[in-house]
């Protein structure tokens, strides 16, 4: 009804606006005077106008005095030096300019409100830019994606036939999405209503680009007739489906956890009958499950099998070079857990912690997890799981930490492999040394695996405790060996520096991830399989690397392909890791000799070490680069891992620099033992199998090229020709050499 004047104009004195009549103010007669001198805004706010008052009844006007200019002048000169004066300055202000203490108390809290009013318009309005910007540039976004048009025939595009700036716009889109959420809060004090976020875009159909548009002729046929693109999402992609506990689950999280370790720890307690002994002439024997038994043991656990899934469980124990402690905390700890089994876990998440545990350390401690578990190639489908991770130390010291699937709970999509309690039990041994005993116990459908793996993944030894366990047990030897002191100087290819030797096998063991992370059959994949006249497939997919210093920027085209070998798994991975055989399967090394510049053995087996290379070829135009490489073998399987890299960069890391700005695009092979049943072919070539089990491997080869280096640029026939014929040639050299 009233608009109350500026309190501060240079002619208007200062007055409380919380003042409410002229009534009040005859009540209060003592104070009058005081208050008569600090505005004229008085009359203005409590006094009707003239038009709404009879003239006989109008109050008369009270005298005012204004401030005068000096006394303002020395007021806003003393406010912003200080301004919250105390008592002893404002009476000594008051007697300088010749006004009560009380009026000089009154201007400053008013000068304060109106400065706090003045910035909370200012700020006011910087939000509401802000937040109409934001609005403006999301509905643009939701406008391209939705009137997007097929540059084909015209029509609508599907989300899925996107370019690659489909994945920017979900990038950005994201960022956005999260700084609406941050201002709304602040937004809503000023604006008055909250800033409403935009609904999410679906996250599950991955991109791909079409042969035709990517100038891919006859020569290839597709089965999808697209080029996947390697999608990059972030782990918050792979549970956007899943549901979160409530708190109405929570105790029943806590009460299957806690059925789940008691199972963990008499399971990894018993013997015959409930664990048999299986031999597999291609890794040795191992434990497996007595299902009957299990079933007799422990009637209620899960409950019954789902219809159409496999139970598979097996045990394994071993002596690791790691103290208990910190094999606990790389178990509990999400990010490390991934780490040390990339070659596993190809993607995992800790969706919420339900308790961090007591005493400063994991006993008791709880939490959601979401994983996807893989093999290292492309035609064995990954496992999804949901579940719970519960780690206690039992009165004996021992630890134990164990997962089951939360799907009886919360029903999700991930329902092809289902999780009985699994885990291990770590129990402490001298001299830093612990005891590990592996369990393994799924049920899954494994239905759509490649017949070629079919042997190995029903055998249990792909997914199995035993690959877990080797998987362990040598990066515990590798993480000793990082962390060595005293290496002896008699090789001179061997690092002796500290500082160099962690530098180097960090940046290895980023190429490593890298390439587990890119070779499998993740769902974060979108692999084309490319077939030319009858011979092994290609599986091809592309990435847009672009703002990561750990990788070249540009469009970077991946393939891989996996075939049948009847040759020991030891003997090729000896013949590829080797730098003196190198020139007879690698054709980017020019006929060239191959010289080891740099040697770091982490491990017993003398198969596990990091090396330098160096290719020496006239003909070489790689004179500036180097080879980084590492190989590692275990009884489940091995690895030889390579990527160029610059000599300038490479000296670095020597020195002792830091490796994470080193551009890798890591290439190599995975070398598994062959199922010990498998009795045909089954597409990998080279005619039918008489017996796997007495020396067969199943080889993957991935290679990963830069194909150009402006991130939006279109991918040439030229370009999937060239990788395509690389790894058929590289395919061929190695048999030749093999077989």
């Amino acid at each position: 009804m009233f608009q109350q004047p500026n309190m501060f104009d240079s002619n208007v004195l200062d007055v409380s606006h919380k003042m409410s009549s002229d009534s009040d103010l005859v009540g209060r007669k003592t104070n009058d005077d005081d208050y008569e001198t600090k505005s004229v805004t008085e009359t203005t706010m409590e006094a009707p106008s003239g038009d709404d008052q009879d003239p006989d009844q109008r109050p008369k006007r009270k005298r005012y005095h204004r401030h005068t200019q000096r006394q303002i002048q020395e007021l806003e000169s003393f406010f912003k030096e200080c301004p919250h004066p105390d008592d002893k300055q404002r009476k000594e202000l008051s007697r300088e300019l010749g006004l009560e203490p009380l009026q000089v108390k009154f201007w400053f809290q008013n000068k304060r409100t109106q400065m706090k009013a003045q910035h909370e318009r200012h700020e006011n309005s910087i939000l509401k830019a802000e937040n109409e910007k934001l609005r403006a540039e999301n509905s643009r976004y939701k406008d391209a994606l939705s009137n997007a048009s097929c540059p084909n025939c015209g029509g609508p595009a599907a989300l899925g036939e996107m370019s690659f700036d489909e994945q920017h716009l979900r990038i950005e889109n994201a960022r956005l999405r999260e700084e609406i959420d941050r201002i709304s809060g602040i937004a809503a004090k000023y604006v008055g209503k909250p800033v409403t976020s935009f609904s999410h875009f679906s996250s599950h159909h991955l991109p791909s680009r079409s042969l035709e548009d990517l100038g891919v002729g006859s020569n290839f046929v597709s089965q999808s007739g697209t080029i996947g693109e390697m999608y990059s999402v972030s782990n918050s992609d792979l549970i956007r489906s899943l549901p979160m506990p409530s708190e109405a689950d929570k105790p029943m999280i806590v009460e299957l956890a806690v059925a789940a370790m008691e199972e963990l720890t008499r399971l990894a307690q018993a013997g015959d009958p409930l664990w048999v002994i299986s031999n597999d002439h291609s890794s040795g024997t191992h434990q497996v499950l007595n299902e009957e038994e299990y079933l007799r043991t422990f009637p209620r656990g899960l409950g019954p099998k789902p219809l159409g899934l496999r139970s598979e469980a097996s045990r394994e124990s071993a002596v690791v070079i790691m103290n208990h402690i910190n094999l606990v905390e790389i178990l509990m700890d999400v990010n490390q857990w991934s780490r040390v089994f990339c070659g596993i876990v190809s993607r995992a998440m800790t969706l919420e912690v339900l308790s961090t545990g007591v005493a400063g350390n994991y006993n008791g401690a709880l939490q959601v997890m979401s994983a996807e578990f893989q093999v290292p190639s492309p035609l064995v489908p990954t496992r999804e799981n949901y579940f719970v991770r519960y780690c206690k130390q039992h009165a004996d010291g021992t630890w134990a930490v164990v997962d089951v699937s939360l799907d009886n709970i919360r029903p999700t999509a991930l329902s092809k492999s289902r999780r009985r309690p699994s885990g291990c039990l770590i129990q402490e041994l001298p001299n830093g040394y612990s005891k590990v005993t592996w369990i393994e116990h799924v049920e899954v459908d494994d239905r759509n695996t490649h017949n070629i793996y079919r042997p190995l993944v029903n055998s249990g030894l792909a997914f199995g405790a035993k690959r877990w366990v080797a998987t362990l047990d040598r990066q515990c030897e590798r993480i000793a060996s990082s962390m060595a002191c005293n290496i002896p100087a008699g090789d001179l290819c061997v690092i002796t520096s500290s500082e160099g030797r962690k530098s180097m096998m960090k940046l290895a063991e980023r190429m490593v991830m890298s390439f587990c992370a890119g070779v499998g059959a993740s769902t974060a994949h979108a692999w084309t399989t490319l077939s030319a006249t009858g011979n092994d497939d290609v599986r091809v997919m592309t990435r847009k690397s672009m703002d990561d210093p750990g990788r070249p920027p540009g469009i970077v085209l991946s393939a891989a392909t996996s075939f049948w070998l009847p040759v020991p798994p030891n003997r090729v991975f000896n013949f590829l890791r080797d730098e003196n055989s190198r020139s007879e399967w690698d054709i980017l090394s020019n006929g060239g000799m191959v010289q080891e510049m740099a040697h770091i053995a982490n491990g017993r087996d003398p198969g596990n070490f990091v090396s330098l290379l160096r290719v020496n070829s006239a003909n070489s135009s790689q004179s500036n680069m180097v080879i980084l490489q590492e190989s590692c073998t275990d009884a489940t399987g091995s690895y030889v891992i390579y990527a160029p890299v610059d000599i300038v960069a490479m000296n670095t890391v020597l020195g002792g620099g830091d490796p994470d700005y080193v551009a890798l695009l890591p290439s190599g092979f995975a070398i598994l033992p062959a199922g010990s049943s498998l009795n045909n072919n089954g597409g990998g070539g080279g005619g039918p199998i008489l017996d796997v089990g007495s020396g067969g491997s199943l080889l993957t080869v991935a290679f990963q090229i830069l194909v150009d280096s402006v991130p939006t640029a279109k991918l040439s026939l030229g370009s999937v020709a060239t990788v395509n014929s690389l790894i058929k040639c590289t395919v061929e050299r190695i048999k030749a050499a093999l077989i």
